[in-house]
This record gives C-alpha cells, structure tokens and sequence, in this order.
C-alpha cells in the first residue's frame, strides 16, 4: 500500500471521528499525525512497527492502525466508520471549506444525508439559520457545491495525460499503428472533459474489438459508430472517444481534429483547403500550402495565435530543456518532504543549473512557516551546501504571504537577507475583485518582491480562484520590475494561460515554477511547460531560462 492511499484513509478516519463526535484530543492527535506523515519520504510499507512509531507525531494506535494497512491493506477501525456514515455525508468531506464539525451539525440538527439535500436547505435558508454559519457561509456552500456539479466529469490535464499515454501504449501493443491524442489533448487544456484518441488503420473491427475487451473501459453503444468508438472509463468520470482515419489521412485528420474550430474559421483555412487532395508528411506541410505561419497544437485555439505569429514562430517557444533551474520548491524547514540537500542534489542530477528554495514564511503557520530564527539557521546551512556542490546554486529565497492588507510577512530587514522572493496570497481568500486586485498590486509595489506567486489562488476542480484584474496586476508587475509565475502544479496552473501571453507583450518576465514540496514534485515543471507552449511563450521572456550567473545578476539589480 502505497504512502499516499494510507495518508488519505488516515485522514478520512480522523473526519469521520470527528463527524461522529469523538473527543477534541483523539482527533487532533490524527491531524497532528497527518501533518508530519506528509513530510516524510519513507515508504511505510517497508517499516516495521517500532520504526513507525518512532516516527514524529505519530503515537502507538495510529501507528498501529499504519503498519496494519501497509502489511495486510486492512483498516477496519475505517470500515466501521464508513458502514454506519451515509455515502453523501462522506462525499461533503470534498465541498471546500465546509468541514467535519459543520457537516456534524448539519447531519444532526437538519437531518440532511447527501448534498442534493444540502443544496435544498441552501436554497430554503435552511443553513444559514444554523448556530456558527450564518448567511456568508451558506452563499459559500451553495457556490462550493455548483463549483463542485460544474466539474463532476472532469479532470486535470496531467491525470488525463497519464491515462492517454497508458492507453496509447496498451492499443499499439496489441496493434502496430499510428495513434496520436486529439481535441482537448492536442491543445493542452487544464481541465479535461473528454479523451479524444485518434488512430490510423484498415482494421478497424479489429481495433474495436480490443477496446470492446479493455477492462478499464465501458463502450457506450448508442454513441458509437463504424468509424468511432465512444465511452467512458470505469474508474473515472472522463469521456473517451477513438476515432479512426484511412492511414494515408492521418496527418490531416490529426491536424484537423487538433485546431478548435475558430482556428479553423479564421485567415480562411478550411476553404483554402477544399479542393486540396495532396497527401500531406507534416502539419507543418499544411501552414505551407496554406501559405501560413505555423502554428503548434497547443494553440490552435482562434485565441491570439496569429497576432502572436507577426512577432515570433514556433521555434522560439519555450521547451523543457531551455529552463536552466528551479524557482519555487519546499523542503523540510517548512512543508516539504526533502532536505535542502536532498532537493538541491536531485535538481543538479535533473540538469539544472540552481535551485531557489523558497519555504514558507511566518504566518503560514499551517505549513511550519519560518519565524526568523529559522530565517538564520536556513541561510547558514545554504551557505554551507553552496560551498559543497560544484556547478550549482542554491539561492535563499522565501514564499513570503501577502497579508490582508497587502504587505509581506516579514520586516524589510528580514526580507533584504533573502536573494529572492515569490509574494503569494494563502489565506483570507474571500474577496471581491477590486480588494484582491489591490492587496496583489501593493505587494506588487513592495520593493523586496521578485516574483509574484499562483496569482488567483485557484485549485483546479477544487475551488475558484479570487477575482481579479489581471491587466491591472500584469501592469503592476511591469511598472515594477516584478515578475509572474505559472505554478506548474497541476491543480493550480496558475497564471491562466490566456494571460501569460498578455503579460509578455507587455514585458513582464515569466517564471515557470514546480512549487515543488518533494523531489518528484520537481518534475512538475513539465506541466507548467505545457501551459506556457499553449501561450505562445518564448525562451527569451521566462525568468528561469536564465543561466544562474545571468538570474544571480537579475536578483541582485532587483535588490
């Protein structure tokens, strides 16, 4: 059993403890557990039972409880739990901001099992009447819920992207053809709705008949047809669809399937084609004949492509191999799982040429924020590994939390010993748009920021972003030599993608950061690339294509 899938039973245990009125103690000393069980890169697995023990935080039942789901997959102290919980009770855990108390109180005084009634009583004024909630809270579920109903049957783009990827492989096993992913996939969305696979092949009946006898797929008949293959997967709500073509077609009809239909209704594409029979080796064979620039899949999206493509073309987009280092990752002072060894030695491994480490500041006490005496410690043992490690930096940085009010949580003095700093905002997230606008730009206008971090605080398919402005804030950051990054984690992406390139024509650097709280969160990055690659974003404009000793210099002008 897996580190991950034992955290998750641990944690739903310790709600449901808490749902079904266990003592204040028991349950603060499961999250207290939880806490600490994250930091750690040991696999549980292959502990014995004193060892977890020993492990911090985690006292003798609940390690009891670990080594007995590790050993033999069994929890049924949980079971139990869940038996005599209502599945919608359960399924409220996942609605943001409403926790295990309130969904006591609500399962208690109001009777409500599942959340159709739980938007009932919203609508009926029912919640607002409860003791402790009040009408904000009640207008904060009724949003929660629709957020959560809106994106039922959807999926980040890097989940999506791991299922494509393994189902591409199992069908060119079984059958040697030409597959590539379409639609969605093609353009590299967010958020994914529906897998669009197509294949090139004479034997379609064949194809067919092995998607027929996949086991983790369900064919949907009534959609289905003799050229296309429709239905869902079992174990997730994500639609699939395998279209087939004539292999001589392929490179066509991948390129067709790939472009939203206003990039083909735009500079008079499909007309332009109409009477075409070539047979084409390339996509990029079809710009030429179209007399066209090239436009990359990403952004096929009749968004900004052919504005973009006056200025640059696609050779200068950013690829993974053009970013030189790592901007934004935790390590053990804060949140993370890794020492700051461990992170900096695995970047270098990576191939890259520096790593910020940027740990969370004070008031991120949820996350072990660094007082300043943790402030002095870090920087001395920075010191001490940049003294060790040959052909690579690490810089002293700090995610530092823009207040309420919009200044960083450190004094000038504390925040003048760091080479960078990423200003982000992780509390206090319920505002208009005007007061989120304004609390960003006067941490924007704060001289010690470097990077302005995840700008409207979104969490893909868990909860919306706070409203804000993005041209005032993009102005913001040019007026004051501040940068803006895309957080590369995959439930963020965040700056969105339809900014990044505004940001660029009007200057402003782009950093493409992994917000990296383990060594294989590094490999976030990828996804970060994704989004800047469906922007149109080129080496020449992201902060962290910089070779170290040119960021060394772009942090001290900046200082």
């Amino acid at each position: 059993m897996e580190n991950a899938a034992i955290i998750d039973a641990i944690s739903l245990f310790a709600s449901l403890l808490e749902i079904h009125g266990e003592n204040d103690f028991k349950v603060k000393s499961y999250h207290n557990a939880l806490f600490h069980l994250e930091k750690i890169d040991q696999n549980l697995s292959e502990m014995t039972l004193p060892a977890i023990q020993q492990l911090q935080g985690v006292g003798k039942a609940i390690a009891e409880k670990i080594h007995q789901m590790a050993q033999n997959n069994a929890f049924p102290q949980l079971d139990a739990l869940v038996e005599k919980t209502p599945q919608g009770i359960i399924d409220m855990l996942e609605i943001k901001g409403l926790g295990a108390k309130k969904i006591r109180t609500i399962w208690q005084e109001l009777h409500i099992e599942n959340t159709d009634q739980l938007q009932q009583a919203c609508q009926n004024n029912q919640i607002a009447q409860l003791k402790g909630f009040g009408e904000k809270t009640q207008e904060n579920i009724k949003k929660a819920l629709l957020f959560k109903i809106e994106n039922a049957e959807k999926l980040h783009f890097a989940k999506a992207l791991t299922i494509t990827q393994t189902l591409i492989q199992a069908i060119q096993k079984q059958i040697d053809i030409p597959i590539a992913p379409i639609k969605q996939m093609a353009r590299q969305y967010e958020v994914i709705d529906s897998i669009a696979i197509l294949c090139a092949t004479e034997k379609t009946e064949l194809l067919f008949q092995y998607l027929d006898q996949y086991p983790q797929i369900e064919k949907n008949n009534t959609q289905s047809g003799l050229y296309a293959w429709r239905g869902k997967w079992k174990n997730n709500p994500i639609h699939l669809e395998i279209l087939t073509c004539k292999p001589d077609n392929f490179v066509y009809e991948q390129w067709l399937w790939s472009a939203h239909p206003q990039h083909l209704q735009q500079k008079n594409i499909l007309q332009s084609l109409k009477n075409k029979t070539q047979k084409w080796q390339s996509d990029q064979e079809i710009y030429q004949t179209l007399e066209l620039p090239y436009i990359i899949a990403p952004m096929r999206e009749g968004h900004h492509e052919w504005q973009w493509a006056e200025k640059y073309n696609h050779q200068q987009i950013i690829t993974l191999a053009d970013i030189k280092g790592i901007l934004h990752a935790h390590s053990t002072y804060s949140d993370g799982k890794n020492s700051l060894q461990q992170m900096a030695e695995a970047c270098k491994q990576k191939g890259y040429q520096y790593l910020g480490i940027t740990d969370h500041s004070k008031t991120a006490f949820y996350a072990n924020g660094l007082p300043p005496y943790k402030v002095e410690q870090q920087h001395k043992e920075i010191d001490q590994i940049n003294t060790q490690l040959k052909d690579f930096v690490l810089f002293k940085g700090i995610e530092s939390d823009i207040l309420a009010d919009g200044s960083l949580d450190y004094d000038p003095e504390i925040l003048h010993t760091f080479d960078f700093i990423i200003a982000s905002v992780h509390a206090n997230l319920n505002m208009t748009q005007e007061k989120a606008t304004q609390r960003l730009i006067k941490a924007i206008e704060n001289p010690h920021t470097t990077l302005l971090g995840h700008p409207t605080g979104r969490l893909l398919l868990n909860r919306e972003g706070y409203p804000i402005d993005h041209q005032k804030v993009i102005d913001a950051c040019y007026q004051n030599q501040v940068a803006i990054e895309i957080n590369a984690n995959p439930w963020r992406l965040d700056i969105d993608w339809r900014w990044v390139y505004k940001a660029m024509e009007k200057g402003v650097l782009i950093s493409i950061n992994p917000d990296a709280h383990s060594i294989a969160g590094i490999d976030d990055t990828q996804y970060g690339i994704y989004v800047a690659q469906k922007a149109g974003l080129i080496k020449e404009a992201t902060l962290n294509a910089l070779e170290a000793t040119e960021i060394k210099k772009f942090f001290d002008r900046k200082k």
